[in-house]
């Protein structure tokens, strides 16, 4: 096809920038290398206007087709931001900045979009205008709600908008989504639970907070186990314990604990935190404690509109005949989602081979799924735009 075969002549640059990038990660808002990076080139590739400072360090190019009389606007997004995480791969583009890294493979997102981007200034072939979306802080800072807040939709006119993250384990030149529900919403919590601290050998003159918690954190998980249905996906896990006290006689008068709630369905997600409150309010009070809920709402689920999903599948089948268009949903977050419900569109998830799962030091993303992942971006454009 004409869009693959283009990218099989741009394959090396896109590369080198995706290179590029991947040496030098920037964390959370803070990826203003990368986004002026991002800025020159669209400036370079002739975008009709380019736009820096969305959502704080985000970057925005428009590009109008041949045509613009159906006065239809597609957005495209990729997130920039890195992780705070050691890379081991050893590789000679290796991160050169201490303790951050590429693992989760936003270098190829980027690349990729900015592929598509050249690739669309230089053939506007479509009628219609192509609005290429680079969002910061996708790894815990909301950054595509901040992109939401300032305007991106109305003020480039979006009317649908289509993403997509590299997939590990699913082989290079494979694609993979579903309608609906596709990634789950993420929420976090801490609970603080008091009672009385005394010595260790004198339990019933205190409350034992420590045993207060542990029951709390069993009872937790008959949340899941007993209050949601079966055919419904909840994940609810205590990552931390904490309590106050540093001796082996001490019963401690304070305990923390934090975790978080995972779930595909946005009912069952405002459903936890009203169970996770009662059971621990209930759960402390009934054996002579306080329990404290911080409740800190995270990323919703990242739902695919059922129709941009059919034309997203499409548009991977035009490029291969590996296309899933029922895959399972998975647990982790993903900030999409903000923009999901601003605007009809879907996410697609593009296959990564063999390496280590994201976010893990020895994850690298793979270069030959460069031409796959930017055929389907602007192939989203000219399918939705024909002229």
């Amino acid at each position: 096809m004409p869009v693959k075969n283009r990218y099989a002549d741009l394959h090396q640059e896109i590369t080198e920038w995706r290179r590029d990038f991947h040496a030098h990660p920037e964390l959370l808002f803070e990826v203003h290398r990368t986004a002026a990076r991002v800025a020159e080139l669209l400036r370079e590739f002739g975008c009709d206007e380019v736009v820096e400072g969305i959502g704080k360090t985000g970057v925005v190019g428009v590009i109008h087709g041949q045509q613009t009389s159906s006065n239809k606007v597609i957005g495209l997004r990729a997130d920039m931001d890195a992780l705070p995480i050691h890379e081991i791969t050893g590789l000679d583009y290796a991160s050169q900045t201490e303790g951050m890294m590429h693992a989760c493979g936003h270098d190829g997102h980027t690349s990729m979009l900015l592929g598509a981007a050249k690739y669309l200034a230089e053939t506007r072939n479509y009628n219609g205008s192509a609005v290429v979306v680079f969002q910061p802080a996708e790894e815990g800072g909301a950054g595509g709600l901040e992109m939401c807040r300032d305007g991106l939709m109305d003020r480039f006119g979006i009317q649908e908008i289509y993403g997509m993250h590299n997939m590990p384990g699913i082989p290079v030149g494979h694609f993979a989504i579903r309608s609906g529900p596709l990634l789950a919403s993420s929420d976090e919590f801490e609970i603080i639970v008091t009672g009385k601290g005394g010595h260790a050998a004198m339990p019933h003159e205190a409350v034992d907070t420590t045993l207060v918690a542990a029951q709390i954190l069993v009872s937790l998980q008959t949340i899941v186990a007993r209050n949601v249905n079966p055919l419904k996906r909840v994940v609810l896990t205590v990552g931390t314990f904490h309590t106050d006290s540093a001796a082996s006689n001490v019963i401690a008068h304070e305990v923390r604990m934090q975790g978080t709630v995972r779930t595909l369905d946005p009912e069952y997600r405002k459903f936890a935190e009203q169970r996770v409150r009662e059971v621990a309010e209930g759960t402390a009070m009934a054996l002579g404690a306080k329990a404290e809920i911080l409740w800190q709402a995270g990323y919703p689920v990242t739902i695919n509109t059922p129709q941009n999903t059919v034309y997203a599948a499409a548009v991977a089948r035009d490029i291969t005949s590996h296309v899933d268009d029922e895959v399972d949903p998975i647990m982790p977050a993903e900030d999409f989602s903000y923009m999901l419900e601003e605007r009809p569109g879907a996410y697609i998830f593009l296959g990564n081979g063999d390496t280590a799962t994201c976010h893990h030091p020895a994850y690298n993303f793979d270069d030959e799924a460069i031409p796959f992942g930017a055929s389907w971006y602007s192939g989203m454009v000219e399918s939705r735009m024909p002229v």
